[in-house]
């Protein structure tokens, strides 16, 4: 299993657009074969910030993921674009 949470900062002029791209996003990853969860949320203190928590099957499952259509058009073509910084933390399960 891979699992991570990537943040992203935008910049308030950006914030519906950005929403509105992570939302198309999350619909199309989620139909993915290899997609386990794919949950976006906004930092509730932080209405800038959009924090998306997801796992894949497996590397590959992500990779796959990392090529659709849907992630060049949403993820590089509008939030990779319109972004002030992001961070991603890989994550290693527990139990």
């Amino acid at each position: 299993m891979v699992s991570f949470v990537v943040r992203f900062r935008f910049s308030q002029e950006d914030r519906a657009e950005a929403t509105a791209a992570v939302a198309l996003l999350a619909t199309e990853s989620r139909r993915e074969p290899g997609c386990v969860s794919y949950i976006p949320h906004q930092v509730q203190d932080d209405p800038d910030t959009i924090l998306i928590y997801e796992q894949y099957r497996d590397p590959q499952a992500l990779e796959a993921h990392r090529e659709t259509a849907h992630f060049k058009k949403y993820a590089i073509g509008i939030l990779f674009q319109k972004m002030k910084d992001r961070r991603l933390e890989n994550l290693i399960a527990l139990v």
